[in-house]
C-alpha cells in the first residue's frame, strides 16, 4: 500500500495492546541515507482543556505498525502508561511530588 503523508495524517493510531486511540500522525522520521521511514511521531496532546498538562511526543517505530489500514493504524506498544516515549507529562509530575 502507498500512502502519502496527507493521507496517513487522518488515520488513527490505534494501541492494539489496550486498545487505546493514540491521535493522528503528525510527522515522520526518515533515515536520509535509505530514503526508509523509521518512525511514525505524534506530538503531545493537551489533557482534559489543558489542565492536566499534556502528553510527551509519542515515537512509534516502523517495527511496531502492525497493520497501515484504509481508516487506522493499528500500532503494538506493550505499556502506553510507562513506556519511556509516550509518557504523560502530568502522570510524571505528580509522582514526583507524591513520592
Amino acid at each position: 500500500m502507498i500512502c502519502t503523508l496527507a493521507e496517513l495524517r487522518q488515520k488513527d493510531v490505534i494501541n492494539m495492546e489496550n486498545g487505546e486511540n493514540l491521535g493522528r500522525i503528525d510527522d515522520l522520521n526518515i533515515d536520509s541515507k535509505t530514503a526508509a521511514v523509521v518512525a511514525l511521531i505524534l506530538y503531545g496532546r493537551p489533557r482534559y482543556f489543558g489542565w492536566f498538562g499534556e502528553r510527551e511526543d509519542c515515537i512509534i517505530r516502523f517495527s511496531q505498525i502492525q497493520l497501515i489500514g484504509k481508516d487506522v493504524i493499528l500500532v503494538t506498544l506493550p505499556d502506553t502508561e510507562n513506556c519511556s516515549n509516550c509518557t504523560k507529562k502530568s502522570e510524571r509530575i505528580i509522582k514526583k511530588f507524591m513520592g
